[in-house]
């Protein structure tokens, strides 16, 4: 049984893959679909899909600045945003069921406020598996997403904890010792290397936290989430993320089709649901008009509030926690769990043209910023430069430092991580912030003259994105970006580059020539020419 689920799940998340939807997708209806013809969630499933919440926590742990939750912008948001829209979805839920409605219409004020309250939090795992497929993670806009996120998973906890009457023990009280512990975590994760030990380590850590977090009285979700965060600072913090990320994404998928599988939709749940869905916009425009009012510029604010558009998988556990203290009915269990399902959807969909709406509305939703400037306006595109590389990681680092160093070419960088500009100026590079997806940071090309534009970020998509931009601002130069595969290859050529290098199959060829050019010895000496 559970090995039909998996294959299901593969044809449907392949199928997305074909039309260009994310996978995500394909699973929710693969659990839909299986749900219908009589299959259920499995305790395997249900292992798979905790697993994967738990690991995803971790990560989100291990690349969060905690200074960053502490700040208006994301606290103050996040409660003003709960209370307002969850006002708005209390006030319309009693509407329509004063409309008559059929599972509406016997809905008590009390329970519409569970329904409000389950619905104004949005899907973490929605939100970061698509700001992950983009790219996007450590980008403004992104930080203020998952910022809000983990506030948002903060007063769920609290929420859990006074809804089931349980109190943490007073082992909890502890649980601050646990930062002491730091210096350990980062020698096991140090002495793990960087193969299949370092991952084991990682979810070895996972499983620790939560099961320390679930002795104590408290989530074990949650406990992931602390230790994540304890070894944030840490050197390898970022290569354990990554090495961690494909696993996660495989138990994942358990997540997605347990949604599906835990309902049983009727026509009148579906109609019910999309009714619900009809509110999202309403969504996005209170994040959008908050964010604006923290000082947030419109691109910021509203590709963070389209981000942040979406039912969470929260809702259905208060659907599942309604139901077991007699809250709320099953139908309206099932009801909840099609609506978060189709909000991901949408939710995917909308942003996977987040860029090309803000280009398109940019003048309009400019009207809404405040008029003090913020510390995430991009700088205006360096003058005086011959070559821009635009993500000044490890390659984009290594082509400045070349181009300046054996052709004298004047370089400067462009990067998305102010974090990193302290460091680039240490090693005298000249590095600007500024993000190349955002249709404003180009909007100065025309008094420039680049010869070269270098393209070294680690998504297609944001790339193709970037691309995109460079041209729609008249620029004519020469493009050259990097690839990690043929297929990408092909489409950063599709999409304007003039050159592409994968760096995966020209990697030897590179090896090559940097070896022998520091080992001129070992070349075959030409024979002197007679006089």
């Amino acid at each position: 049984m559970d090995s039909l689920i998996i294959i299901a799940a593969f044809v449907f998340g392949f199928a997305a893959r074909q039309i260009g939807q994310p996978p995500l997708v394909g699973y929710l209806i693969a659990g839909f679909g299986l749900g219908l013809a009589g299959f259920e969630s499995s305790t395997t499933i249900e292992f798979i899909s905790d697993t994967g919440i738990s690991l995803m926590l971790f990560i989100i742990g291990l690349k969060l600045d905690l200074k960053s939750l502490l700040k208006p912008e994301i606290y103050r948001s996040t409660v003003e945003h709960t209370l307002s829209y969850g006002a708005i979805t209390f006030g319309f839920v009693l509407f329509i069921g004063a409309l008559g409605l059929p599972l509406v219409s016997d809905v008590n004020w009390q329970q519409a406020a569970l329904i409000a309250f389950a619905l104004s939090f949005s899907s973490t795992v929605c939100a970061v598996a698509m700001l992950e497929e983009r790219g996007e993670f450590r980008v403004r806009h992104g930080q203020l997403a998952i910022g809000i996120l983990i506030v948002q998973d903060i007063v769920a906890v609290l929420f859990l904890t006074a809804s089931t009457g349980k109190i943490p023990s007073l082992w909890a009280l502890l649980l601050p010792l646990l930062f002491f512990a730091r210096p350990l975590f980062s020698y096991v994760i140090k002495a793990s290397g960087h193969d299949e030990i370092l991952i084991l380590a990682g979810i070895i850590l996972t499983a620790l936290g939560g099961t320390l977090f679930e002795l104590v009285g408290m989530k074990a979700d949650l406990g992931a989430l602390i230790f994540g965060m304890l070894i944030s600072g840490d050197k390898k913090a970022g290569e354990l993320a990554k090495s961690m990320i494909s696993f996660k994404d495989i138990f994942l998928i358990g997540f997605f089709l347990n949604i599906g599988l835990a309902a049983e939709p009727t026509l009148i749940m579906l109609g019910i649901a999309l009714v619900l869905c009809l509110l999202l916009p309403l969504k996005a425009a209170a994040f959008f008009f908050l964010l604006t009012r923290f000082k947030m510029r419109a691109r910021t604010a509203m590709l963070a509030s389209l981000a942040l558009t979406q039912y969470s998988e929260f809702g259905l556990i208060v659907a599942a926690l309604g139901l077991k203290l007699g809250w709320l009915s099953e139908s309206w269990m099932a009801t909840l769990a099609i609506a978060v399902s189709l909000s991901f959807v949408l939710s995917t969909l909308v942003n996977g043209r987040s860029h090309q709406l803000y280009a398109k509305y940019k003048d309009v939703l400019k009207r809404f910023e405040t008029d003090v400037d913020t510390d995430d306006d991009p700088q205006c595109p360096a003058k005086n430069v011959e070559v821009l590389i635009v993500g000044m990681g490890r390659v984009g680092s290594g082509a400045y430092d070349t181009i300046q160093n054996q052709y004298n070419l004047r370089v400067c960088g462009v990067d998305t991580d102010k974090s990193k500009m302290a460091a680039h100026q240490a090693a005298g590079r000249r590095v600007i912030y500024g993000d190349a997806e955002d249709a404003d940071f180009w909007e100065g090309l025309q008094s420039t003259r680049y010869n070269l534009v270098m393209f070294t970020m680690p998504s297609l998509s944001e790339m193709v994105d970037a691309v995109e931009q460079l041209r729609h601002s008249g620029y004519k130069g020469k493009v050259a970006a990097v690839a990690k595969y043929e297929d990408e290859r092909t489409a950063m050529k599709a999409a304007g580059a003039d050159v592409v290098f994968n760096y995966y199959a020209e990697a030897g060829a590179g090896f090559a020539e940097h070896t022998l050019s520091n080992l001129l010895d070992v070349l075959p000496q030409k024979p002197a020419v007679a006089v």
